[in-house]
């Protein structure tokens, strides 16, 4: 752990950062979230595929902070001596890096599900894998400082939520965490915009076949299954969505109160009591909107009780590239780095 003199120490110097895997969205997200960050200074921006190539030509969005710059292959003595690396990998490839990066660099922050299901057992049915460093997710935090912010001080590996797990999550947790709905039954629909799918050339993802459709996938078992329900501590049912839009997650989760008594006001106050001075969750009659969260750090979130069904319906939305992964990531970091919490991100959406 990290003693309040090397804090300050942190807090008055620029850290070193490194995003490797950083051609796609995700790390995208994380170039723009850094460029942006007072405390952090990017040194490395790897992507093994495009080695060579410039960041502006694959982000024109980041020219004018990357004018210049390529990307570079990985090099593991390099990222050794970071204070933050953030790993925007395929998961089997973040399982092979981490154990040459922990204890090495100061913070290693994945963003793949590598370190994620506390029951390894789980990852060769939901990701086609066996997990060959079980010991290293005994060493992981889960990264959502909402709700695990005390474990999140000082860690050396961070594991960073699923974008559709971060909206179920906020969402559900503290109604079941305080008795106020069953821990059974309940329904996680939710829909994402194409780039949670990540940078992709299947015909699926194509412009001619999302454009004004709307598709259901991953039916039934669906890899965020068991991650949602660690987190939540309930069973459930979850269905995601693909829109035509380019960011953002609605979730519309429904679940059965745990007494017929209980009021749809006694419901928005057990959220806001949970989330009460968090500075990136906002509580509210309003019903949200994905329009409203693009491009901040923020989580928007409402309940309603149908006295008709006597079913509970919570939403939330975020947006998927940054509260749903890269922001995120950083809000964890800054977190385990003893920095302040809400540096380089935004409480607000960019509307319209």
């Amino acid at each position: 752990m990290l003693d309040e003199y090397a804090r300050c120490r942190m807090i008055m110097r620029m850290l070193r950062a490194a995003v490797v895997g950083a051609s796609g969205f995700t790390g995208a997200e994380l170039l723009r979230i850094i460029d942006g960050h007072p405390n952090l200074s990017l040194e490395s921006a790897t992507a093994d595929a495009s080695v060579g190539a410039a960041i502006a030509d694959m982000h024109p969005a980041l020219g004018l902070a990357h004018r210049g710059k390529v990307f570079t292959e990985v090099d593991i003595d390099s990222l050794a001596d970071m204070d933050a690396v953030f790993l925007c990998l395929p998961h089997e490839a973040s399982l092979e890096l981490v154990p040459s990066l922990i204890d090495r660099a100061g913070c290693v922050i994945d963003l793949s599900a590598a370190f994620r299901l506390r029951d390894t057992g789980a990852y060769p049915t939901y990701y086609g894998f066996e997990h060959t460093h079980p010991e290293l997710v005994e060493r992981a935090v889960y990264g959502l400082p909402e709700i695990h912010r005390d474990e999140l001080r000082g860690a050396r590996l961070i594991a960073t939520p699923g974008c559709y797990v971060t909206a179920a999550v906020l969402a559900l947790r503290p109604l079941v965490a305080s008795g106020l709905i069953r821990d059974r039954g309940i329904i996680v629909d939710a829909a994402s915009g194409v780039t949670g799918a990540g940078r992709r050339s299947e015909h699926a993802y194509s412009f001619t076949t999302i454009d004004e459709s709307m598709t259901a996938y991953g039916l039934v078992n669906h890899r965020h299954t068991p991650e949602m329900e660690q987190e939540i501590g309930a069973e459930l049912l979850f269905t995601p969505h693909l829109v035509p839009m380019k960011r953002g997650i609605l979730a519309t989760c429904y679940a059965e109160p745990s007494d017929r008594t209980i009021t749809e006001t006694a419901v928005l106050d057990a959220l806001r009591e949970a989330y009460d001075g968090e500075p990136f969750v906002l509580v509210d009659r309003a019903i949200p909107a994905t329009g409203s969260t693009t491009g901040s750090n923020a989580v928007h979130i409402t309940a309603r009780l149908d006295q008709r069904t006597g079913r509970v319906i919570v939403v939330s939305a975020i947006d998927n590239l940054a509260k749903g992964a890269s922001g995120g990531a950083v809000q964890a970091a800054n977190v385990a780095l003893g920095l302040p919490e809400t540096a380089g991100l935004s409480r607000i959406g960019v509307a319209p």
